[in-house]
Parts: structure tokens; sequence; C-alpha cells
């Protein structure tokens, strides 16, 4: 489940997160349901390192998303996990992609390492709803645990898995309604 830290009309106060990440980590529920919760991910834009590690902590989240213009090597500095967006729109080729992919591996090869690849929209980190060629997140998808973003909704997300065949998908505004999330498109 991913909160959003970043400017958004998603964004969420670390107070209100809190509050989520307890309700949905709830000892008792978790075990009355006999179910294993999601894992918690906070979503940053271009956040100061110290600021991602007190929001992460203060908020018991599982997993770092980076969806900003931040380098690999600033991931260093992250305590939790960390999915690192990878931006992809025109004038990148499948090969520039994997190469991009293959630093962030060597950097975070010894805390894990998820990638999302995402549409490159000039000005925007995440939420337009816009495609990219599936076709350049192919030979990423072969050789990196990769996720896919930008534009997937209820009707196009099996046949971009079936495409891209991803670690995972990350949607959001592809499943709203009037930008409320629509449990039937989910």
């Amino acid at each position: 489940i991913g909160l959003v830290f970043a400017p958004s009309r998603r964004k969420v106060s670390p107070e209100e997160a809190r509050v989520i990440v307890e309700a949905v980590k709830d000892p008792d529920s978790v075990r009355r349901e006999k179910t294993i919760p999601p894992s918690m991910v906070g979503v940053f834009v271009n956040t100061r390192a110290s600021e991602v590690n007190r929001v992460a902590d203060f908020c018991g989240l599982d997993w770092v998303q980076l969806s900003g213009d931040e380098p690999w090597e600033y991931c260093h500095e992250i305590a939790k996990p960390v999915i690192k967006v990878v931006k992809v729109g025109q004038g990148r080729s499948p090969e520039d992609i994997c190469a991009d992919l293959a630093i962030g591996a060597r950097i975070l090869s010894s805390r894990g390492f998820l990638a999302i690849l995402d549409s490159d929209i000039k000005g925007k980190h995440g939420g337009t709803g816009k495609i990219f060629d599936w076709t350049l997140a192919q030979p990423a998808a072969k050789k990196f645990p990769v996720m896919i973003a930008g534009g997937l909704t209820a009707e196009n997300v099996a046949e971009a898995i079936k495409m891209v065949a991803p670690w995972g998908v990350d949607v959001s505004s592809g499943v709203e309604i009037e930008g409320v999330k629509d449990v039937a498109q989910i």
C-alpha cells in the first residue's frame, strides 16, 4: 500500500499515515483474519534523506519509494529498503534502461533492489495516467526485479503483465473515479 508524502492530491501527513499503518498492521486483526499484512510504502519526491528516514521510522513503513530525480547513490542514505522510479520516455532505449538499472543493482546489491519503470512526463513525478512503450521494459524485466507503472487500468493491466512479465505493477490513478480508488476497478 503506497502512502504519498510528496506534493499530490493523494498526500497524507505522517500522522495520518501512522494511523493507517497501525490499522493495517493491527496484530489482533491480522491474527483474526489469518492474513499477512501488505507492505507499507512511503512515496517521496526529492526529499532530504534525513526527512525520509524520520517519516519512515515514525510511520512504521516497510519500504521507501523514491519517485523524484534522486541519484542511485542517494539510496545509500535511506535506512529502509528502496524502490526507485526510473523514467522511461522518448530517446531511451532498452539498453539505456538496463544500464541504468545495472547501476542501481550494483549500488543496492547488499540491501535488495526494486525499480519501477514509469512514464517520463516533463515536470511530473507519477500519477500522469500516461502509458509508455512497454516493449522498452521487456529486456529490463528479464534481468531485474521491476514493476511497471504509468497509465495502467483495469482494462490494460493484464496486457501489460503478459507483454512485460514484470515483478509487479504499480496502479493508482487508473483505478480511480474522480480521484477516489474504485474497489471494482482494483
